[in-house]
């Protein structure tokens, strides 16, 4: 991953009085929560956190399960698994789906008001119910042996990314339903025989969305970016503790 890796950036960089929109995306709201520390200095200083190992698996099964419901999709119909779990739903056909998908080039937008900050989300689905609400769904995939639900503590980003889709949709004029679901794929480990093949149990976890701190979360974030001080670090960020850490015997 080094070979990918510039922590001293030098473009993507905000500048308040730059007349080019300047994308912040649901991903770095969520680093905002989690460090100022950390988002400014990504996103002003060009000095981002190292990157991750791409997660290929999970990539994988996002793609099949669009391609799944988008069969759904053409037809008008119902996923099976929305019948099982009698979510009375269907696929939700739009122009600009492809591109409401597309979190690096497109996604969902909205310019903040007298800045120049367009706020971005990338979609995994939209569903309609009979109201004509839109529904926010996020694919989800791991494996683990107990039962997947949405109870663990580090999961409150999956649900603050379910929001701010929410949110997004809202400001751009959609009637949006307060529930939205994850699609939870499960790596199934008890079968004989690996067979070249992984099978998953799959189930569609409703959550009900409260998307009333966004709005005031990103005026936050706003306010940091146009700030010349470095803020604090967030109270329990990894990368701030290695860099207080080892700045000890740096020096």
């Amino acid at each position: 991953m080094s070979q990918y890796y510039n922590p001293n950036r030098k473009r993507n960089l905000y500048d308040k009085n730059s007349k080019e929109l300047f994308r912040l995306s649901r991903g770095k709201i969520d680093l905002f929560i989690s460090c100022p520390r950390c988002f400014y200095l990504d996103r002003k200083l060009g000095v981002a956190q190292p990157p991750g190992f791409p997660f290929s698996l999970n990539s994988a099964v996002d793609k099949l399960l669009k391609k799944e419901f988008d069969i759904h999709r053409a037809n008008g119909t119902k996923h099976p698994l929305m019948k099982h779990y009698k979510v009375d739903v269907v696929p939700l056909s739009h122009e600009k789906l492809d591109e409401w998908r597309d979190s690096l080039r497109g996604g969902i937008t909205f310019q903040i008001d007298h800045t120049n900050i367009l706020v971005t989300g990338g979609v995994d689905d939209l569903w309609i119910n009979k109201k004509g609400e839109l529904i926010i769904v996020d694919y989800k995939a791991t494996s683990k042996k107990e039962e997947v639900t949405l109870d663990a503590d580090w999961q409150i980003g999956y649900k603050r990314q379910m929001e701010i889709y929410q949110w997004l949709f809202r400001k751009n004029g959609f009637k949006v339903s307060d529930t939205g679901y994850f699609v939870y794929c499960n790596g199934n480990t008890d079968k004989k025989a690996f067979d070249a093949k992984l099978e998953f149990d799959i189930k569609i976890l409703p959550y009900k969305g409260d998307d009333s701190w966004v709005g005031g979360t990103v005026s936050d974030a706003i306010k940091c970016l146009k700030s010349d001080k470095l803020p604090d670090s967030g109270s329990d960020c990894d990368f701030c503790k290695y860099r207080i850490a080892v700045s000890k015997y740096e020096k």
